[in-house]
């Protein structure tokens, strides 16, 4: 196999964050010496978070064995996925926002035997559910714990107690037409056909679709992680990986 070497679109804070948490760990369990120093580990792990590199092509770039990339990769976003804000802390967050936009996506995996829970008949494709949080700006606030692909957006919103929380903290959302029935303070456009529709209801439709449009940058950063976006683990692991980017994320953006 032949390599070669390559750059990453992150942070250099993400790389001091993501090295600090195994070696802290490290240090509290007394840990033995291992192949990688921690900063080797924590690119490795950005590597195949950001690029998608597969543990073969981690293992040949850094001359050491498939099985010891699994589980330096497996440590080391598990040590910063436990760190991800939970959606309490997010809707603290929000609070100080004038409104927070809502809205689902799919993480594309591989089918597996029991496919059918995870094919999602909006997007004609096998995922996991994500259902995400962003302030006025599209900033990402929060991303949820992954659902099977078939789950709907407005049951996986109400499964992670989304609406519940917003409308006890008398938080706005805006969401999509996936969150229909959500009620509380999400508010989402008129239902049916756009010729069924009347000019008013056409216009507060166009208005709120503008608002909403800002949400794709929060998407846009979680898609930026290659990994994400065809996903060939165990749908078991997806939520880790999912939480360990959203500490990432806010590692990088708002570490001095």
């Amino acid at each position: 196999m032949l390599v070669h070497p390559c750059g990453l679109d992150v942070s250099s804070r993400s790389l001091s964050f993501l090295a600090a948490r195994p070696r802290e760990h490290r240090r509290r369990i007394g840990s033995r010496w291992r192949r990688l120093p921690v900063g080797r580990q924590a690119l490795l792990v950005l590597t195949h978070l950001r690029h998608g590199a597969t543990y073969a092509q981690l293992a040949a770039g850094l001359e050491i064995g498939t099985s010891t990339v699994h589980r330096y990769i497996s440590k080391a976003v598990d040590l910063p996925a436990a760190l991800a804000p939970t959606l309490a802390e997010a809707v603290r967050a929000a609070s100080t926002k004038a409104y927070v936009l809502l809205d689902g996506t799919l993480l594309p995996i591989d089918r597996i035997a029991a496919d059918r829970p995870f094919f999602s008949g909006k997007h004609k494709k096998h995922g996991m559910n994500v259902q995400v949080i962003a302030d006025p700006f599209g900033r990402l606030l929060w991303a949820s714990p992954t659902l099977p692909g078939a789950v709907h957006d407005v049951h996986a919103a109400r499964e992670h107690g989304i609406i519940d929380a917003l409308d006890q903290a008398h938080i706005p959302c805006w969401a999509d037409k996936g969150h229909h029935g959500a009620r509380g303070t999400v508010r989402v456009p008129f239902p049916g056909r756009w010729e069924t529709l009347s000019s008013g209801q056409q216009a507060v439709n166009r208005s709120q679709a503008k608002i909403r449009a800002l949400v794709e940058q929060a998407m846009a950063t979680i898609k930026s992680w290659r990994l994400l976006r065809k996903l060939r683990c165990s749908t078991t692991r997806i939520t880790g990986l999912v939480q360990a980017v959203l500490t990432l994320h806010h590692a990088s953006s708002t570490s001095g």
